[in-house]
């Protein structure tokens, strides 16, 4: 974190008089905890080590950690809660680092929101241990995950004040409508795992969906959410003005790559009976989705104003 010392000796990770790279090397850590988190989740209920702890806050009614008789099961849910924490602390030291750092109050309130949301999902999680896993909250749950994801990219994006395209407005338009699909793509991912295998304990009723007619309506999803990353490659391409359309090209072509790579994920996993390894591949590859199309709408719809550092930005390499 680009880690300094206060004059008594204490570590402050940057946070005294935090620089554009201090705040950038947070926002990434926000970004790579979120999606850790994502991976560490879709273990736990991968193992059927959903219910390992079976009951919120604490593990079990006498105690906070598990005790022996819970097992590999109660290890890996409890392992996952304590990760929670380390999302709070990360959070807390983003939004510190754009306070001090920013005097934007867009960047600052965008801060705010990324560290509520973390104790927020953090509950979200508790219910649905306490409602003994019911799929839909289970989908809940994975969704506010990626919603983090999406802010901490936002987050990152704006404080490196990326390069912007001067898109037009149908481009804009086209490249909102691949994220609104790109949402329900998400959203229909969960469907069809809330009516498969995989529930995260042997015990879990399932949505009761077909899983097999779900799997093809989100497989048509996902044709459309391609079919309309590739006409926005087009519109982009067929700009006159070559500075400006390259950010929002590289971004779509990035998105294009995300697609096709989960896609094949996907559609392998299908065939496979869904093994553990490539629906936690598949998972982590719904993150990077996400970022590479958050990546695409902040090229294509710039911020009104860009990050306005706090005047001690020019001295701090002295404090460093």
């Amino acid at each position: 974190m680009g880690m300094t010392s206060t004059p008594s000796g204490y570590p402050t990770l940057g946070l005294r008089h935090p620089d554009r790279a201090v705040v950038q090397r947070w926002a990434w850590a926000s970004l790579v905890a979120n999606t850790v988190i994502i991976l560490t989740g879709g273990l736990v209920r991968l193992t059927a080590s959903g219910l390992g702890c079976p009951t919120w806050p604490r593990c079990t009614e006498e105690s906070f950690v598990p005790h022996s008789e819970l097992g590999l099961h109660g290890l890996i849910e409890f392992g996952n809660r304590l990760l929670t924490y380390v999302l709070i602390a990360i959070a807390i030291g983003t939004l510190v680092a754009v306070w001090r750092w920013s005097e934007g109050r867009r960047l600052r309130r965008h801060a705010v929101v990324l560290a509520a949301g973390v104790p927020f999902q953090g509950v979200i999680g508790g219910i649905t241990v306490l409602t003994d896993l019911n799929p839909w909250i289970v989908a809940l749950h994975l969704v506010l995950s990626l919603f983090l994801v999406a802010g901490s990219t936002w987050l990152l994006l704006r404080v490196r004040a990326e390069a912007a395209s001067t898109s037009s407005v149908l481009v804009r338009r086209l490249v909102l409508a691949v994220y609104a699909t790109l949402w329900v793509v998400v959203y229909l991912g969960t469907v069809v795992t809330g009516s498969g295998p995989h529930a995260g304990d042997l015990d879990v009723p399932r949505n009761g969906l077909d899983p097999q007619l779900w799997s093809h309506v989100h497989a048509w999803a996902v044709y459309l959410l391609v079919g309309l990353t590739v006409a926005t490659i087009v519109l982009v391409r067929r700009d006159r003005d070559t500075t400006s359309r390259t950010p929002a090209l590289q971004a779509a072509v990035w998105l294009l790559v995300a697609e096709l790579g989960q896609g094949v994920i996907g559609f392998v996993q299908y065939f496979t009976d869904l093994p553990v390894a490539l629906v936690a591949v598949h998972l982590v590859g719904a993150a990077v989705l996400v970022a590479v199309a958050t990546r695409l709408v902040v090229t294509v719809h710039p911020s009104p104003s860009a990050p306005r550092p706090l005047e001690h930005e020019a001295v701090v390499g002295r404090s460093a």
